[in-house]
């Protein structure tokens, strides 16, 4: 899929484990590994920007377009 999802990379600038921003944005920790791990078909705006307050960051910084068979994605 074109979109990769970058939650790990905020994570890890945050010191924050899945588990404490899954209570933070109110979703179960199996939902956010969906997301985090790029397997979700679908995230809710609600969801995104409550990630979003949750990280301190921009949807872009946790959603970008990587053209198909590009490297690394």
């Amino acid at each position: 899929m074109p979109i990769v999802v970058d939650i790990d990379v905020m994570l890890a600038r945050r010191k924050m484990s899945v588990g404490d921003l899954a209570d933070r944005v109110g979703i179960t920790p199996a939902n956010l590994a969906v997301l985090k791990n790029g397997r979700a078909k679908a995230v809710r705006f609600a969801t995104l920007a409550a990630l979003c307050e949750a990280l301190e960051c921009q949807p872009g910084d946790l959603l970008r377009w990587e053209a198909e068979g590009a490297a690394g994605g």
